[in-house]
């Protein structure tokens, strides 16, 4: 592999749990290199699943968490001023599609849409990118690959992708998995009991429930790992909901009080 991509490469299996057919669907897209995107809330196991693609791929992936400042030059390069005078630097994309890895780029529609236009060479027929202050066209090596997530609840007019841009992939959706699943997930990843893992998903589902009647998001499954993980340090379970699911998310008192009793009613 190239010494440039050494430390983008997954060393060791990270641990992820299908709910369907995404792994071989992903398997597939990635043959034909399609690019593909992932839609679901937030903390329900996109970058997990994408972390666990390049494992099993056995390909270096390269993760770029897309914000409203981030510019076409930090993802595809610039000129740096140094010692010896001014050099180019790549930036994560045209690494990527230069040498070969999965470039995701985590919360896309958070990135300005004159920003994310610069993909849309790369994910088509072409396969090029354009590196205009440079001069050169980069095409893409073969092994090469886009990915993107988004969370299709914080949609609107100003933050959503364009159909341009979304024409562009192939899309998987995710969500949060069913209990049995999602209690194995839990147990898995913190050390608590099953009924442990099981009374804390039983709380994300009646706060899940609460989307769109005062809570903006529910409980994910992250949260739930860290909750599971004071829990089994020692940190009294109502302590640990408190300060890992309830306080997090919302600071309303009355819709805390609500899910302080459904806190209290498990534990």
């Amino acid at each position: 592999m190239n010494d440039i991509l050494e430390p983008y490469r997954v060393t060791h299996q990270p641990y992820y749990r299908p709910v369907a057919d995404e792994v071989e669907l992903f398997d597939a897209a990635y043959d034909v290199r399609m690019p593909m995107m992932l839609k679901g809330p937030t903390g329900c196991g996109k970058t997990r699943f994408v972390e666990f693609m390049a494992w099993k791929l056995q390909k270096p992936l390269i993760t770029v968490a897309c914000n409203e400042d981030m510019t076409a030059s930090d993802l595809v390069g610039r000129f740096l001023l140094d010692a010896q005078g001014t050099r180019w630097q790549d930036g994560p994309l045209a690494t990527a599609a230069r040498h070969g890895a999965i470039c995701y780029l985590d919360e896309v529609v958070e990135a300005r849409q004159d920003t994310t236009v610069v993909i849309h060479p790369l994910t088509d027929n072409r396969r090029i990118l354009p590196l205009e202050k440079k001069g050169e066209l980069v095409h893409a090596h073969p092994d090469f690959q886009v990915v993107i997530s988004y969370n299709p609840g914080y949609q609107s007019l100003m933050k959503d992708l364009k159909q341009s841009t979304k024409q562009r992939f192939g899309a998987l959706d995710f969500s949060y998995p069913a209990h049995a699943i999602e209690t194995e997930i839990v147990a898995h990843e913190t050390g608590v009991t099953p009924e442990v893992a099981g009374k804390l998903v039983s709380i994300a589902e009646r706060a899940r429930n609460l989307k769109g009647h005062g809570l903006d998001e529910g409980i994910s499954t992250r949260m739930l790992i860290y909750a599971g993980n004071l829990i089994r340090k020692g940190v009294a379970p109502q302590a640990a909901c408190r300060v890992a699911l309830v306080r997090p998310i919302t600071d309303d008192p009355d819709m805390r009080d609500a899910l302080d009793a459904a806190v209290a009613t498990f534990f």
